[in-house]
């Protein structure tokens, strides 16, 4: 196995100032996956990002959508002129050198796409990656540019006929589903809070693809407080069965880690636990299905200190080679680092980021039980509703748990 971590430091560069999305989470991920001895394996390579050029950019934004973002991050009425772009608003305010730090997260995840589709790699993690809300003309939920789509379209250009997307961060991927909805060759699969108490207020069932690409977009929308289990359950009633049927080439994964149990901006009550579990279940998917080929990104995540750092740790541990074992201790040099990072932070960020953890654990239960049709349980309700909408047009039985 070869792996490639695409990273630099200045991809920390993508800095939205007070605001939740505090690039130190990521710092604290990389740092913490160090310390635990995964970027020195055998067969990983750490290299550089380069920005993603302009042609790279408008294959799934608009030109003029680019001028504004660099016109903004110039222009102290931002707030005012660019609010019809989604910017200079308080999810998505004007940054300095916000086009050079949008464009080089988009490089970082279009460079991991690439190689593990040249064969370069048999797996690449862009772990600053995974803004999945933005459209082609319009920054939303804290996202400038699309780097899932801006990598999935790359690799179609190489001649990729089928690319599954899946997304397991707690908000309905709606950007990347927006981009290719009208487009067979892709699959968007999000699992997320219900739109119904949540942003963005889309991925409900019955969105399933474009005229043409009937069945290339699933959501499943599940409940509030759904935990570690139900959302294990939810994920292998829907996920494998479409992918089998799919075919991909190339699995591209957005992991956002705020579906975990801590994070302030949503209600689903997963643990690192269940989510190493889920990134697991997307490994296995690749090795079944695309000879190993995945990319993955990370995505949302605002427990910036308690939960991201170790959800991402995993993720590229997972990328990597062998998982990392949940009750592993955090490293002390990592937890020193933690502790004075987390006293850096403004007191209202420093309420959320949650204590130093002392393992790689939160003690959760991932077992899997199977799915059942005839349950009045709202996760499998939720299940059921994904499955009437979107298995029939893959001539899969709907009520069937073996399908």
């Amino acid at each position: 196995m070869t792996a490639l971590v695409v990273w630099g430091e200045e991809l920390l560069g993508y800095d939205l100032g007070e605001h939740p999305l505090n690039p130190v989470r990521v710092e604290l991920a990389v740092a913490l996956a160090r310390e635990l001895g995964v970027l020195d394996r055998p067969g990983v390579r750490v290299v550089a990002p380069e920005p993603a050029d302009d042609a790279a950019l408008t294959r799934v934004h608009e030109p003029r959508y680019l001028d504004a973002v660099r016109a903004a991050a110039r222009d102290a009425r931002s707030a005012l002129a660019y609010g019809r772009w989604g910017l200079g608003t308080s999810d998505n305010p004007v940054f300095e050198r916000m086009h050079e730090a949008s464009a080089l997260v988009a490089g970082a995840t279009l460079a991991a796409a690439e190689a593990v589709w040249r064969g370069e790699a048999t797996s690449a993690v862009s772990i600053g990656g995974g803004l999945h809300h933005a459209m082609p003309a319009r920054a939303a939920g804290f996202c400038v540019y699309n780097d899932p789509a801006v990598a999935i379209a790359r690799v179609l250009d190489l001649g990729a006929q089928r690319v599954a997307y899946v997304d397991i961060d707690v908000h309905h991927g709606d950007g990347v589903q927006k981009i290719f909805y009208d487009d067979p060759r892709v699959l968007t699969v999000s699992l997320h809070e219900s739109p119904l108490s949540l942003f963005p207020g889309t991925g409900f069932p019955d969105e399933t693809g474009g005229a043409g690409a009937e069945g290339s977009a699933v959501n499943v929308a599940l409940p509030a407080g759904t935990g570690d289990q139900s959302w294990l359950r939810a994920f292998h009633a829907v996920v494998p069965a479409v992918l089998r049927a799919f075919r991909p080439e190339l699995i591209v994964a957005q992991c956002g880690a705020d579906t975990h149990r801590l994070d302030p901006l949503a209600d689903l009550r997963l643990t690192v636990d269940g989510q190493r579990a889920a990134q697991l279940a997307v490994r296995d998917l690749a090795d079944e299905l695309c000879d190993g080929r995945w990319v993955a990104t990370g995505g949302g995540g605002y427990a910036l200190v308690e939960a991201v750092p170790r959800a991402w740790a995993h993720l590229i541990a997972t990328v990597t080679g062998e998982p990392l074992e949940p009750g592993r201790p955090t490293p002390p040099a990592w937890r020193d680092l933690a502790q004075r990072r987390l006293s850096e932070l403004a007191p209202s960020a420093r309420r959320v980021a949650g204590d130093v953890p002392p393992s790689m654990t939160d003690f959760g239960d991932t077992t899997v039980t199977p799915w059942d049709p005839d349950s009045d349980h709202p996760v499998d309700r939720a299940v059921l509703a994904t499955r009437r909408a979107v298995f029939p047009l893959y001539g899969l039985d709907p009520y069937d748990p073996r399908d």
